[in-house]
């Protein structure tokens, strides 16, 4: 390489650290969209005991879900037009915002609402700080930081409950909420200084017609998953009717689409083979992760006798397997180039850990559950951010923001449907079993609802408690055995990604030296 070409030593380091530095701040962010619904859900309880309001409760977690997964594509594409950092630091201000109001709160309705506008600000969070790190990043270099994002990840899912029992015991539920402030500020502060991004004029018009007709398949997808079989059954009048009007906005979506001048999910993105398959292998690692995040706590609660914050910590197997095989996944990308491989072996691992996780029953110790975890977790680390770096990397710089938020609705609204479909198979399995293991009283104590609180099993006569925990157990069993079955999907689309070079500067990555920014921070220092 010609003397010209190489960055001198003295201006490398400083760019070096300002990449750390705004790492640092994008991980907090990160931190706060992860943390946030973990917290309030230990809350919950509490909340409901002072604003009353008992029948609306369900409606505090979906207002904050319909809206992050809503304004998650419509972030992406603001920051392809106007600039990722001034959008960015809007959605933190925005969810901020709503933290403070949520804390605020005199009444469930005005929870509900602030709850809202919280999810608008974090339907920007997660997708800001991925498409942040594909600007300033290359994926030849990103996978050196893929267990700094693991790391968070596992902090979220362990310390959530933690943090939020200890927050609501101590100072009070509204500080489940308030916990949010300092953090975002620190985020800000940190962002607003280092980071420095090519500011963008775009003439064209935003695309109002396609985010508001997105925003209506989404909603009616994620109502479709929250009410049926609960609220509603899902044969009723009210899915059914959000079933077509999903169907019809997603599809006046795709003709709209095709017509406008800056579409908000321009669809050409998905002519990339690529890019279309990791999208689905997204959707089901958000389908099958989100099912066993749901119902592991509930095995391990109700047949092993864990309590709730303990719960948190017994599944520090699954957490620490995903953190540690993310790192050497990234270690190894950024050193061969070559990722093909990863997909395969998480899909391939996925299935057999959900496999695993299916022969659990009553006389399972919290050892071998721990070991089945493990394999889980080894193939979500495999898949986590792979699935993320190919599917920036199939797409071009300037739809950065709608590849990187594309990508995570994906996975949403794969969760979405995980959670409630697994709920579903949960529930008809828990009362079939009691129901041929107690009979008829069996079928009155899950007759409202197939989990039980601690309390209430406790006061259960020996032989319907007995039933009941080979319920939740042959419950689980199909929970897994069907998610098992589910990811051989993901499993075989992994075998169809193609390896296309990834972008970035081999020379450094061979000579071992840390990365230069795609979109340097440089300037800052």
């Amino acid at each position: 390489m010609s003397q010209t070409a190489e960055a001198p030593p003295e201006a490398v380091e400083p760019k070096q650290r300002s990449v750390r530095v705004v790492l640092f701040g994008l991980m907090i962010a990160m931190l706060l969209a992860m943390l946030d619904n973990m917290i309030v859900g230990t809350a919950m309880p509490t909340i409901v005991g002072e604003l009353g309001g008992l029948s609306h409760l369900s409606w505090v977690v979906t207002a904050y879900t319909l809206a992050t997964a809503a304004s998650t594509p419509i972030w992406g594409k603001l920051g392809d037009m106007y600039g990722r950092k001034g959008v960015f630091m809007t959605s933190i201000v925005l969810f901020l915002a709503g933290s403070a109001l949520s804390g605020m709160a005199q009444s469930m309705d005005q929870l509900i609402a602030f709850r809202a506008v919280q999810g608008l600000g974090a339907g920007g969070l997660m997708v800001g700080v991925m498409a942040i790190i594909g600007d300033l990043i290359p994926p030849r270099e990103r996978g050196k930081y893929q267990g700094m994002i693991a790391g968070v990840m596992a902090i979220a899912m362990i310390g959530g409950p933690l943090v939020g029992g200890t927050i609501t015991d101590n100072w009070g539920w509204r500080w489940s909420f308030y916990i949010n402030l300092p953090l975002g500020v620190v985020a800000l502060f940190m962002i607003s200084v280092v980071l420095h991004l090519p500011k963008k004029r775009v003439q064209a018009r935003i695309d109002y017609l396609g985010a508001a007709l997105l925003t209506v398949g989404i909603t009616s997808l994620v109502l479709i998953t929250t009410w049926g079989g609960t609220q509603y059954g899902w044969g009723s009048a009210q899915i059914i009717g959000l079933g077509v009007l999903g169907v019809a906005a997603l599809a006046a979506f795709v003709y709209a689409e095709t017509r406008a001048a800056e579409p908000v999910m321009p669809l050409h993105i998905f002519r990339n083979r690529n890019f279309s398959l990791i999208s689905v292998i997204g959707f089901l690692v958000g389908f099958t992760m989100f099912g066993a995040m749901t119902f592991l706590p509930l095995y391990q609660q109700t047949v092993q006798g864990a309590s709730a914050t303990n719960s948190g910590l017994l599944l520090l197997p699954m957490l620490l397997a995903m953190m540690v095989v993310s790192l050497i996944a990234g270690r190894v990308t950024t050193s061969t180039g070559r990722y093909k491989v990863f997909p395969i072996l998480g899909g391939g691992l996925i299935t057999v850990g959900l496999y695993l996780l299916s022969t659990m029953d009553t006389g399972t110790t919290r050892f071998m559950s721990g070991a089945f975890m493990a394999v889980l977790g080894a193939g979500m680390g495999f898949l986590m951010q792979i699935t993320m770096l190919i599917a920036q990397n199939s797409v071009e710089m300037k739809d950065m923001g709608v590849g990187s938020s594309s990508s995570t609705l994906f996975r949403t609204i794969g969760g979405s449907f995980g959670v409630s479909m697994f709920g579903a198979v949960f529930t008809h399995q828990v009362q079939s079993t009691m129901a041929a293991r107690a009979g008829g009283t069996g079928a009155s104590v899950t007759s409202g609802s197939a989990q039980l609180s601690p309390t209430s099993i406790g006061k259960l006569p020996a032989a319907v408690k007995d039933a009941y925990l080979h319920a939740v157990a042959s419950g689980t069993h199909h929970v897994f055995l069907w998610g098992a079955a589910i990811s051989v999907i993901g499993f075989a689309a992994a075998w169809f990604v193609k390896e296309v070079p990834l972008r970035g500067a081999p020379q450094a990555a061979a000579a071992g030296e840390e990365p230069v920014p795609v979109m340097s921070v440089g300037e800052a220092v």
